[in-house]
């Protein structure tokens, strides 16, 4: 005979301890929601950890490793919960315990509640599948909406960046580039269409993007990076995208990202191969100049217009800055810093390269001032 509910939970309270809000600890024990995401936006118990009753056992190993740490599980009433306890001590957790009652009850004594965090009711849907990855959660998709990101460039690199950061949440991008879109750019450069072919390539962007993301700030210059204004664009930024495709601006960029601290997340392609770098000094990293100490001549280093470049290729590269700016600023993970990713698209294989600091760097070594920014007006290729 097919068991019944009442037949399910009766076998789970013959196997799994219920506890009364009163007994639930403030400290030494993992406490899990297992309510929906809707419901957690009420209130949860300080401290508590939200994962969806149908996401339980998909997540908990990874999240309580060690089968021996005590478990408590909560939800509105009390019968989820206790399931989802009888399941955990199945897998083989030994202190599992379900809070009679629910949050109901706890909210009937009078016990504290953490409060909704400050995501509207559309941000919880829109973002929900970032709110379910414990790493991030309702406070790192806070920051990711708090957050500015500079992104140089509108072109290959800088629209897959562009636009997946939009997707992300991130609340205010500013977008630079000073060109006009071309039909030739329409073999990767996906912000952009063939109806805006000779409109401004931050026109084209700003179209697309808040297409996409209306509550995303974008701001957007139709200029160069210079000398006279990379200071300021980077000062207001939290990480820096280098979406460029040479080298007299990514000097200039990576200089000014050395002197005001910030993060410079790197990204390049030349025909079938591509790299990407994190270049952070401010966290132990090398700068750009430690890989190249200046820039080389214009005839040893042709941009996409000059050697090509596979049109898959910047979107797959532009994939990784885009993960490494998240990573960045929610604080997670292990960033690029101090290591270059290379990737051929000939073989289909990834190398990954050890950048050490070089302690003779004329920019970054300790004790070095800063030698002040430098236009290298004379090595500039189109863009």
């Amino acid at each position: 005979m097919t068991p019944s509910l009442p037949d399910l939970l009766a076998e789970a309270r013959a196997r799994i301890r219920e506890i009364a809000p009163s007994e639930v600890p403030t400290g030494g024990a993992t406490v899990l929601d297992v309510r929906e995401a809707d419901e957690v936006a009420g209130g949860t118990i300080p401290g508590a950890i939200a994962i969806p009753r149908g996401m339980l056992e998909l997540r908990i190993e990874k999240l309580v490793p060690d089968r021996s740490t005590p478990i408590i599980t909560y939800c509105a009433g009390g019968t989820r919960s206790l399931l989802a306890a009888e399941s955990l001590s199945r897998m083989g957790y030994t202190e599992v315990a379900s809070m009679a009652g629910g949050i109901t009850r706890w909210k009937k004594e009078g016990r504290p509640l953490a409060t909704e965090s400050g995501l509207t009711a559309k941000e919880r849907i829109r973002y929900n599948r970032h709110i379910l990855i414990p790493e991030v959660g309702e406070a790192g998709q806070e920051k990711l909406l708090a957050s500015h990101v500079f992104v140089v460039g509108a072109g290959g690199l800088g629209s897959p960046v562009a636009y997946y950061l939009a997707a992300a949440g991130v609340g205010t991008i500013t977008l630079i580039d000073s060109d006009v879109v071309d039909e030739s750019n329409l073999q990767r450069q996906i912000l952009h269409a063939s109806d805006r072919v000779g409109r401004p390539k931050v026109e084209s962007a700003r179209q697309t993007l808040l297409a996409f993301n209306p509550a995303l700030n974008l701001i957007t210059h139709q200029d160069r990076l210079t000398a006279a204004n990379v200071e300021a664009f980077v000062t207001a930024a939290d990480v820096v995208v280098d979406g460029t495709d040479n080298f007299p601006t990514r000097f200039l960029l990576s200089d000014a990202c050395l002197l005001l601290g910030k993060p410079m997340v790197y990204g390049a392609v030349y025909r079938f191969e591509g790299q990407a770098s994190v270049f952070h000094p401010a966290a132990g990293g090398p700068c750009y100049r430690c890989l190249y100490p200046s820039p080389p001549p214009p005839e040893l280093a042709p941009n996409c217009a000059e050697a090509g470049v596979l049109g898959v290729l910047p979107g797959l590269i532009g994939l990784i800055q885009a993960t490494e700016t998240i990573k960045l600023i929610l604080g997670i993970g292990d960033p690029l810093i101090g290591r270059l990713c290379t990737y051929d698209a000939l073989s289909g294989r990834f190398r990954e390269l050890r950048q050490d600091r070089d302690p003779g760097c004329a920019y970054c070594a300790p004790g070095t001032p800063f030698p002040g920014f430098i236009d290298y007006d004379a090595f500039c290729a189109a863009t």
